[in-house]
Order: C-alpha cells, then structure tokens, then sequence
C-alpha cells in the first residue's frame, strides 16, 4: 500500500530566517497524520529545516544535486554532501532545469544512479510543454522521459523512486490539468514501470502530480486512483496553504 507523499518546492524562494519561521509555524500545525509530508528547499536552508523538523516525521529534501562525487564542478552540490547535512529526499529534472540550466534524460539517469548509491530518494520529474500536448504527443514524450531516465537502474531502486508528473504548461501559470488528464498520465507512468519492470515494482513506485496544486483543488487531485501525492509549488510558502493541501 502507497503512502500519499505531499512535497513543497520551494523553488529558489525563502531566506534563512524565513525558512526558520515558515517550520515553526508548520509544525505548530502539522498533526501525525497517514499522508507523508516534505519540504524541498534551497541547499542554504536544508540544514536548518533538518533540524528544526527531526523528529518530526516531516521530510526534508534538495532541489538538485550533481551525479560525481566531486571535482571541479563550480556550483554543484554532491549527493555525499547531501548525505551529510541529512536530507530525506531530492528532486531530479525538474522542468525549469531541464529548460533553464541544461538537465537532459542522461543527466538525470546518471543522477539517480548516485542517489541510488546512497540513502536519498529521489524524486523525478516528467512532463511535456503545451506544444507537445496540442500536437498529441504528451504521452509519447512522458513515456519517453521514463524509458531514458531509468536506463539500466534496477528494479529495487526504482521501488524506492518517486515520480513526478508536472506538466509544463501547468507549472506557475495558474492552470492545473484537469483531475481525468493527470490521471491519464499519471496511469501512462505507471504501465510504463511495468512495461520496463513488472506490476510488483510499479506498484511500489509513488506517482504524484504537480501543477498548481492549491488546496481548493487538492482533494479533487488525490481521489484519483493512480495519484499518490502532490509536488506542490507556490502553495508550499504558506503554512497554512501547504497544510491545507496535506489535509486534502
């Protein structure tokens, strides 16, 4: 049985101070609940969110990290330094890194290899533009994105992996696939899994949607059947929002 896994990204938002207050309000209201709940914050704060949140059962998780483990990489974080600080998880392929700073299928592959190594989870992201969507290609480029990004990695990783499907058309602008469309997807992801593994490993897998996910919408988005979480964006820099979301 799949835990629903709500994570915020907090993009490249939130001072220290700022994330130190956004944790005291959020665990003043965070309750035990069965939904699994993470922050994904900038490198500069995780350590502080580590702390604040142990003991919790609240996750901490990176944005990024590079797949060496270490070198001449001005910028790169490795997954080793991750390690250290303590974080429970870590994007990969996020949309605005694949289109702003050059994340590519075999980066990303070579990203969950290392993370796989280790004791982080990562958390991968899919999605096709809008251009691919009018054109009826968004299923072939999202199946596309797994087939790559899973290139020889082994059916016992991708049991611990998450994937996140986020479509770019839906990331910021306000727009949200509708509850049928992320389900259709979200179900093209996981017969992908067992296309390339079987039905055991993609049933382990944790598939969850991102897009605009507010906590009006929340429910409507996690009573699908193939939806196990939500990656979300802007709603995650309330507290109030963020729980309103984990209460779905």
């Amino acid at each position: 049985m799949r835990t629903p896994l709500i994570a915020g990204n907090w993009k490249m938002f939130k001072t220290k101070a700022e994330a130190k207050a956004f944790a005291e309000e959020f665990k003043a209201l965070y309750k035990d609940t069965d939904v699994q709940a993470a922050i994904c914050a900038p490198f500069t704060n995780l350590d502080l969110l580590v702390e604040a949140f142990a003991g919790t059962g609240i996750m901490v998780g990176a944005q990024n990290c590079h797949f060496a483990e270490e070198g001449a990489y001005t910028g790169e974080v490795s997954v080793a330094m991750l390690e250290e600080v303590g974080v429970d998880l870590c994007i990969i392929g996020h949309s605005e890194r694949r289109q702003y700073f050059g994340e590519t299928d075999e980066t990303c592959n070579l990203k969950l290899k290392k993370l796989f190594e280790g004791s982080i989870r990562p958390i991968l992201c899919v999605g096709e533009s809008l251009e691919e969507r009018d054109a009826d290609k968004a299923i072939d480029v999202v199946k596309g994105q797994i087939e790559a990004d899973l290139a020889d990695i082994t059916a016992e990783d991708v049991k611990k992996l998450i994937i996140a499907y986020e479509p770019i058309w839906a990331i910021g602008t306000g727009r949200t696939a509708t509850p049928e469309q992320a389900e259709e997807m979200c179900a093209v992801i996981r017969n992908t899994v067992i296309d390339l593994y079987d039905e055991e490993v993609a049933d382990e897998v944790i598939i969850q949607y991102g897009g605009s996910v507010k906590p009006a919408n929340a429910t409507e988005i996690m009573n699908q059947d193939e939806i196990d979480g939500a990656l979300v964006g802007g709603a995650s820099l309330k507290a109030n929002d963020f729980m309103g979301i984990i209460n779905f």
